[in-house]
Parts: C-alpha cells; sequence; structure tokens
C-alpha cells in the first residue's frame, strides 16, 4: 500500500521553511498540488518531495523556467547570495529559490565581484565578515558598478561601526544571524520592492 501522508500548511511551512505568502504563491502558480479541505489546505508529502527535487534539477542557472514561458512576466528576479559559510549559502539559495527567485553564490568577495561584473543582479545578500575581500567592500564595489542595486546584510558580527557604514552605504536590509527564513524573505521582498 502507497503511504499517502498529507500535510497541513502549517506542517508545509515547517517543512520547506518558507512563509505562508510564498506556500500560497506556489499553489496559486501551480508550482505545489493542494487540495482545499474545508477552509483548510492539505498538500501530499510525496508531492512536496517530487516538487523539491524537480526544483534541483530545474533550469539552468539564468534561464526562463517553462513555467513563465508565455506569461509576459520578466524573467525571476536574479539574486546573488555571498557569504563564506557553505551551510548559511545553501540555506539561503534553497529559501530563496523557493520563494521563486533565480539565486546565485559566491564563498567570498573576490568571487562575488567577479559575478557583479560579469552579470545583472536584481539583489545583493551578503555577509558582512569574511576573510580576504568582506561584505563592505563587495557593496562599495557594487555600488560603483550599478548605484541603485539593493542590499540586504547577513552578518553574526553587528557592531555600531558596521551598520553605521552599512546604512551610509544605503542597504535596504540588516540582518543578524542567527535569522529564521520568513525574516530573510520578508526582507529580500521588500527590498525588491515587493
Amino acid at each position: 500500500m502507497i503511504d499517502e501522508s498529507f500535510l497541513t500548511t502549517e506542517e508545509v511551512l515547517d517543512y520547506l521553511q518558507v512563509n505562508l505568502r510564498t506556500v500560497y504563491r506556489l499553489i496559486k502558480a501551480g508550482k505545489i498540488p493542494a487540495v482545499r479541505v474545508g477552509r483548510q489546505w492539505r498538500f501530499r508529502k510525496s508531492d512536496i518531495d517530487a516538487w523539491l527535487e524537480g526544483q534541483r534539477a530545474r533550469v539552468p542557472r539564468g534561464a526562463t523556467s517553462p513555467g513563465e514561458a508565455g506569461t509576459g512576466r520578466p524573467s525571476r528576479a536574479r539574486v546573488l547570495v555571498v557569504d563564506d559559510e557553505a551551510a548559511i549559502r545553501d540555506m539561503l539559495e534553497k529559501a530563496l529559490s523557493l520563494a521563486e527567485y533565480d539565486v546565485e553564490t559566491a564563498p567570498d568577495g573576490r568571487t562575488a565581484i567577479d559575478r557583479l561584473r560579469a552579470a545583472r543582479y536584481d539583489l545583493l545578500v551578503t555577509d558582512l565578515r569574511m576573510p580576504g575581500i568582506d561584505g563592505l567592500a563587495v557593496i562599495r564595489e557594487a555600488r560603483r558598478l550599478r548605484p541603485d542595486l539593493p542590499v540586504v546584510i547577513i552578518t553574526g558580527y553587528s557592531s555600531e561601526a558596521s551598520a553605521i557604514e552599512a546604512i551610509d552605504l544605503g542597504v535596504s536590509g540588516y540582518l543578524t544571524k542567527p535569522f529564521r527564513v520568513p525574516k530573510v524573505l520578508a526582507t529580500a521582498a521588500k527590498a525588491l520592492g515587493e
């Protein structure tokens, strides 16, 4: 017998580590199948897992996904995530991808600057403290290349001096580790004017 376990909306929020708005956007876009039971939504766990697996094998970065073709909607917002901690980078990439952003990552400031010079992004999310070229240097270069690029800083080492410098550089958001995914998504959406 096939296990047809169902998840509630709250369980899906916890399972995917996204906010309610993102789940509703995914339902409306037909990305994840849901069944309406009275006033509640129910989700087959196997459908959620299959969708997640499809996300991992989705179209190459920078390409428009098949679901966007013909919708009149421009390609998804491109986000560059910069953090020297692989676990943080991976978690941010997963969360922002689930929120339908096209995400690229960089493990350090040098790689981030190279990517900023080579491609156009809609949002920069960067760690503040990294070995070598730090987040503030990345932001300065991003501002030189594109003054209107929204920036969100994530740091585990908050200091008054770095906060003041970040504000002076016109960052759109400032999050302190540890952070929760819904806060990151809300900050990203706000920075992008969504």
